[in-house]
């Protein structure tokens, strides 16, 4: 049941459980979920497309109570989804048993079960990272192979990843990196699916009453020292071959796979978009959702872009598999929600870290081209780096 509450009933974040959250907001504005009354599970080359038929069925048998009729209201699944299809981790729908949401100055709570236990906590002390799988001197010779790879013909560009890890206390209160992530990069998603914490730049797509959007980022660039570097900084990236053909990939596969399922495609040419500690380039694409189609149908549509996999995507998959000396996990996965009217908002998981127990794992990657040099992308991932790694600390 969904039902409006006062607006100022606080900070979304400050209700969330602290061990399991289960988050999705920006600019203050989103879900959160406490609990789990339901958890479907999925693995293999399907898992998406089977999650959407699960979803589907779901829906379809609910009895739903919905006095507030927004997106997000009602039935309500928060989800995230293994980058590759041989990838040893599972992709997951929950169904919180309480969602706290927010959006259109309206706030509602949903009530699916009993809310859960209050969870016993640590302090949260200092996480120090270190180089994981992939320390910088392989990464810089994995990009090095995958440009000599690309100028034989391979492929035209590949993302490429890294890796670091530290270590936590296992009853760690995970509401505080998250929390810093919604204060530093309030324009971002902020997520936390399953242990899975970030705060990414890049939505995946968007589903609300038949209407598809999407923004596209490939290509960044550090922020400048002061005004005038900043400004250069975003003309010198708006103008590069390399950025702009990295771009170029990136919207071309957004679009290649929204067209079946959708019409009245648009993009946007690319411009810089300023983030706290970067510039992107950035596009958005706009269309109208096929009949009958969800927000998952579209997500399967769509993974994996080539601004997180490479193009063409079997090549470039190839070579990452081949490249990376770890399994991505949900690090670069569609992560978001879906509701029972096929209304849902996914992101790529980006500036994030997977907590499994007393471990934390966080990634970074760079799309790389012919023109890639090696130590310009391991410094790229440096900057990718830092919120999810200032956060933690």
């Amino acid at each position: 049941m969904s039902t409006k509450i006062a607006s100022d009933h606080g900070a979304l974040l400050d209700r969330l459980g602290s061990r399991h959250p289960l988050a999705f907001l920006r600019n203050g504005d989103g879900i959160v979920g406490l609990g789990e009354a339901l958890r479907l599970e999925f693995s293999g080359p399907t898992r998406i497309t089977d999650a959407a038929a699960a979803w589907r069925a779901l829906a379809a048998t609910a009895t739903v109570a919905d006095a507030v009729e927004l997106p997000g209201t009602g039935l309500v699944g928060f989800g995230s989804f293994a980058f590759a299809d041989s990838s040893a981790a599972t992709s997951v729908l929950i169904v919180p048993q309480v969602i706290l949401g927010r959006r259109d100055s309206v706030s509602w709570v949903t009530t699916v079960g009993p809310a859960p236990a209050e969870e016993a906590l640590g302090e949260f002390g200092p996480v120090e990272f270190g180089p994981g799988a992939l320390d910088p001197e392989g990464y810089t010779a994995a990009v090095a192979e995958a440009v000599r790879r690309i100028t034989t013909g391979e492929a035209r560009k590949v993302v490429l990843a890294r890796d670091v890890v530290a270590g936590i206390r296992a009853d760690a209160d995970l509401r505080v990196p998250l929390a810093r992530l919604a204060a530093a990069y309030p324009d971002t998603f902020t997520f936390a699916v399953a242990g899975l914490l970030g705060s990414s730049p890049e939505t995946l797509v968007r589903a609300r009453g038949g209407t598809v959007t999407a923004r596209v980022l490939a290509g960044s660039a550090a922020r400048g020292g002061d005004p005038t570097a900043d400004a250069t900084a975003a003309s010198t990236l708006a103008a590069s071959r390399k950025d702009v053909q990295e771009h170029s990939f990136a919207i071309r596969s957004v679009l290649d796979g929204l067209a079946p399922i959708s019409t009245d495609l648009r993009s946007t040419p690319p411009f810089p978009l300023k983030l706290p500690n970067l510039w992107h380039l950035a596009s958005d694409v706009t269309g109208t959702l096929t009949r009958g189609s969800s927000a998952l149908d579209l997500v399967a549509a769509l993974h994996p872009t080539a601004a997180v996999g490479g193009s063409p995507t079997s090549a470039a998959l190839d070579l990452i598999a081949e490249l990376e000396p770890f399994d991505r996990g949900r690090y670069a996965g569609p992560v978001g929600w879906v509701d029972g009217n096929g209304d849902g908002e996914w992101a790529v998981a980006l500036r994030c870290a997977q907590v499994d127990g007393e471990r934390v794992t966080a990634y970074a990657g760079a799309g790389i081209v012919a023109g890639s040099e090696p130590a310009r992308e391991l410094a790229e991932t440096g900057l990718k780096l830092r919120p999810i790694v200032e956060a933690f600390r």
